[in-house]
């Protein structure tokens, strides 16, 4: 126990003497306070109780007298640390484990077993305020952060990619996004949604001052689940990136449960290969998904999570304008400079945008029928065949029901039928073949986000070298010897 947490103690027990000494005196003295002493005991008793339940917290009794299964720290450096708020350092000396992110990779059973182990523990990863707190020094956290190590190659340099995400909660998996995310050449805009706690906006406006590069949304949404307003989120972010001075090639949107799964170096190379096309699912709708934009929706309140979010009524909406043919696909894209300018700029694409207001989650066919659209930037002709989720290497999510058909069972857990993947997964989604994925959450695994980031960390290191021009020298020195 700490001389603190001591004198915290010793000072508790003094009050609770006293506070036991007045009772008893008042006691002796009731023939003489009959009405006064019931009030002042009650009184007394609440104050001594409030004072034991302060001093229990404040030194983690409960760890001793009901023994949990244990605590697994996320960031253990940091949550002992006084870079941030909610401090653990009572939990300084606890062990730790040792996670070999290779050994994670060639999946080997001791290591994945550390990995299981951990998730039965309580996982506590850092709160918004710890972030608020780490992101308050923007030259101590850059550094702490070590975002000063960041590689670079002339290719990245001369190919800027724009990032345009969407977030809501979770502030500490939102700077890990952008760690793994950032270069300086770059530029990231993020949107949060009006309703977010107000200590996870702070962190967000802590950590766009923090970089030139990165900024929030200059118009920001109170966003509802299947609603416009998300669909108008990235349309704020879209017209503030077009308006920066960054001469960014593609943009990316993302939220705030998906992490990269290849290096800037590596989306640089894939980009380039699109050569100006856009690269998004796009498919012809079902009947169950025809119905979201052939009848009216209105936005209504509803008892569950999302609290309101449009529901369908009787009336039929009239035929798209401009003779548009809808089709279905996924909120997220990677799309070019040149199709963004047309979506910003097109009557035919503010008609169809007016036009989704009412329909259900119209982000998920906003683009992937603007791109089927004849003559647009990167156009996907509506005769070509449908491009799936799968076959479009955007965002890799996996669903419940094609487990074990089209990919193999989450090692992690499922939220909407959708898999929140486990460290078992490393290896296949790195060699899958997407660029992102989704979903990722530090409290169902921790260890998966630790490897994927420090993996990446090392492709970028390994690609930059590869493409320097030490590494030619070094190869000819070696020709030449031969």
């Amino acid at each position: 126990m700490s001389l603190l947490e001591t004198g915290t103690a010793s000072y508790a027990l003094f009050v609770l003497q006293k506070t036991t000494m007045s009772l008893f005196s008042c006691r002796m003295k009731r023939r003489k306070c009959p009405y006064k002493c019931p009030a002042r005991r009650k009184i007394l008793i609440l104050c001594v109780t409030g004072w034991l339940i302060a001093l229990l917290k404040l030194l983690h009794v409960e760890r001793h007298f009901f023994p949990s299964k244990g605590i697994y720290l996320v960031e253990h450096f940091l949550s002992t640390s006084f870079y941030v708020r909610n401090r653990y350092s009572y939990l300084r000396n606890e062990f730790q484990y040792e996670i070999n992110c290779s050994s994670i990779y060639e999946q080997d059973p001791h290591e994945i077993g550390k990995t299981l182990e951990i998730r039965r523990k309580e996982i506590i990863d850092l709160a918004d305020e710890d972030v608020v707190a780490m992101t308050s020094d923007c030259h101590m956290y850059r550094s702490l952060r070590k975002y000063h190590l960041k590689p670079v190659s002339p290719e990245e340099e001369s190919f800027p990619i724009a990032y345009s995400l969407v977030v809501h909660k979770d502030a500490v998996m939102v700077e890990r996004l952008i760690h793994s995310l950032y270069s300086h050449q770059n530029i990231y805009c993020i949107h949060y949604d009006q309703k977010a706690a107000k200590g996870f906006k702070s962190a967000m406006n802590n950590l766009a001052k923090c970089f030139p590069n990165v900024f929030i949304a200059s118009k920001l949404e109170t966003v509802d689940y299947a609603h416009i307003s998300r669909l108008q989120a990235d349309f704020n972010c879209l017209s503030d990136l077009m308006d920066s001075s960054v001469p960014w090639k593609y943009v990316i949107n993302l939220c705030g449960q998906d992490f990269p799964l290849r290096s800037n170096f590596e989306l640089v190379a894939e980009l380039k290969k699109l050569d100006g096309g856009n690269m998004l699912e796009t498919i012809k709708p079902s009947s169950s998904k025809r119905e979201r934009f052939t009848y009216h929706y209105e936005l209504m309140k509803v008892p569950y999570e999302y609290m309101q979010m449009p529901v369908k009524t009787n009336v039929s909406k009239n035929p798209p304008p401009h003779n548009i043919e809808v089709f279905v696909g996924s909120a997220y894209f990677v799309l070019s400079r040149a199709f963004i300018q047309y979506t910003l700029e097109s009557s035919l694409a503010k008609d169809f945008f007016e036009w989704s207001r009412d329909t259900y989650s119209p982000d998920e066919h906003f683009w992937a029928t603007l791109v089927r659209v004849p003559g647009v930037p990167g156009e996907v002709p509506r005769s070509a065949q449908d491009i799936t989720d799968l076959q479009s290497r955007t965002r890799l999510v996996k669903w419940n029901y094609l487990e074990y058909h089209l990919y193999p069972p989450c090692t992690g857990t499922h939220l909407r039928s959708v898999c929140i993947y486990g460290a078992a997964e490393l290896r296949w989604l790195l060699n899958y073949g997407h660029w992102f994925a989704n979903k990722f959450d530090s409290k169902v695994d921790p260890v998966l986000i630790k490897c994927l980031a420090e993996k990446l960390a090392e492709q970028q290191k390994e690609w930059v070298y590869l493409s320097s021009d030490k590494y030619f020298l070094h190869m000819n020195s070696i020709n030449a010897s031969l």
